[in-house]
């Protein structure tokens, strides 16, 4: 009982690396969301988070769990415009209560809460932030579904004994498909794409940034970390790989991993441009005898929409920087770090080895 943990989100590019990790470290393991992540060794269960009446039911008949890990969120079609979506922010709400309210109404089973967050909670999507970003500042002056989940979830530590844990990555990367935001598929079937047009790797942003990362696998690893450790309980902790790095700068090794030379940067929107190669891309897939879906939508969800905006499409000038400090969680006791060059490159063989992307050669 004291190691059996639940997490909402499972084939999410967060949920899908925790309930991995989790499930092959000792773990009864639970994994929640609307699709199967098929991670062996992981019970999962079939819900959508927003039918408040079947998670109640189902939930109920779980029974007792230790560890709680959210890492499920709805976003809008293009992503940028529902950031500020109020009725968005209410649905996220609903999701968290509709998971977590059941299992807290049982009792004191459960001791640990883990949320998940993002540097949006210091308003980088909305103004200037100082640098680095620094869990102690005040609350940024904004509406946020993170603060609504994250105020839902204190008013229940009043009348429950739970720790909570409140995690804020930079932008995360990892193996899963169909996701609003992984960048791993998006850069790969951009890449195989390109390939079978018979063009190099051009890069298709604009002009080059600083920026983070935070390898899934990591961010698991972290998330396991704080479910055992009392130096977690009621705190919040940035997250990232430990470097920082530019897109012009680990594109050759991205190249290098997809079997491709590197082009001269070619900016386009892919958003626009890949939703027309969407024919060719089910060609692709079957030509390699791929097993991936032969829908490019599937496979890459809305993250081309969200590569145009990591990637500055259209940004001549960029701002200065969203970096965070991870000092807060290195005092506490996490000190792994991650080389960022070298995780696009394991996520993208990995991808390759499970024939979900063409092999480099």
């Amino acid at each position: 009982m004291d190691r059996r943990v639940i997490v909402f989100g499972a084939s999410g590019v967060i949920g899908k690396a925790a309930v991995r990790l989790f499930a092959t470290t000792g773990w009864e393991t639970i994994g929640v969301s609307r699709r199967d992540p098929s991670i062996p060794g992981a019970t999962h269960l079939a819900l959508d988070l927003a039918d408040g009446d079947a998670c109640r039911r189902v939930l109920d008949s779980v029974g007792p769990v230790s560890h709680v890990v959210f890492a499920a969120m709805q976003e809008a079609p293009g992503l940028v415009a529902g950031w500020r979506d109020e009725a968005l922010m209410a649905t996220n709400l609903g999701l968290l209560r509709h998971a977590v309210d059941p299992l807290l109404d049982r009792g004191d089973d459960v001791h640990h809460v883990s949320l998940l967050q993002g540097s949006k909670a210091y308003g980088v999507h909305i103004d200037h932030v100082p640098i680095p970003l620094r869990e102690h500042t005040p609350r940024h002056d904004h509406a946020n579904f993170y603060f609504l989940q994250e105020d839902h979830l204190r008013a229940r530590q009043r009348d429950r004994s739970f720790g909570l844990t409140i995690l804020r990555p930079q932008v995360v990367y990892g193996d899963s498909l169909g996701s609003p935001m992984n960048l791993i598929p998006a850069i790969g079937a951009y890449g195989a794409i390109r390939r079978d047009q018979g063009l190099p790797l051009a890069f298709p942003g604009g002009a080059p940034h600083v920026t983070e990362a935070v390898d899934a696998d990591l961010l698991a690893r972290l998330l396991a970390w704080a479910a055992g450790t009392p130096e977690a309980r009621d705190r919040t902790f940035n997250v990232a790989n430990g470097d920082v790095f530019g897109w012009p700068y680990v594109w050759p090794a991205i190249a290098d991993t997809l079997g491709m030379e590197v082009g001269e940067p070619a900016p386009m929107r892919l958003a626009a441009a890949m939703t027309a190669e969407a024919e060719r891309w089910a060609a692709i897939v079957d030509r390699h005898g791929l097993r991936s879906p032969r829908s490019l939508a599937a496979f890459v969800g809305d993250s081309f929409a969200y590569a145009d905006l990591l990637f500055g499409y259209g940004v001549e000038h960029p701002r200065l920087p969203a970096l965070t400090s991870t000092i807060e969680l290195r005092h506490a006791g996490f000190a792994e770090c991650c080389d960022t060059e070298d995780m696009f490159r394991r996520w993208l063989r990995r991808l390759q080895d499970e024939r979900l992307l063409p092999p480099a050669r």
